[in-house]
């Protein structure tokens, strides 16, 4: 089981991303647009830069929703190979069978 700080930490990082993102693509879209003037550009640098680096959506991890295990992660199933097989040996995963032959 993972630290429960760590879990939060990265829950606060998804609502920070989800309330900065607009912004953020803004931004970025001024930086990447060759018709403006190098001045406001850089404007927008420094604006994008003064922004929260939990905002942006690299810093997020993705973490097992039952252990919140930072490896291992099916994204698919938003869970950790650790957890999938204990609650697929318990039949609470729909479509997995252990196997056997």
């Amino acid at each position: 089981m993972a630290k429960t700080s760590a879990v939060e930490k990265n829950k606060r990082r998804r609502n920070t991303v989800a309330n900065q993102s607009a912004k953020r693509a803004a931004l970025k879209a001024i930086i990447m647009n060759q018709s403006l003037s190098i001045e406001e550009r850089f404007k927008a640098t420094l604006k994008l830069a003064s922004l929260p680096r939990d905002g942006s959506k690299t810093r997020i991890r993705n973490r097992c929703e039952v252990s919140g295990r930072p490896r291992a992660y099916y994204r698919k199933l938003r869970m950790s190979r650790i957890a999938l097989r204990e609650l697929g040996n318990l039949g609470k995963v729909p479509g997995v069978v252990k196997s056997s032959w």
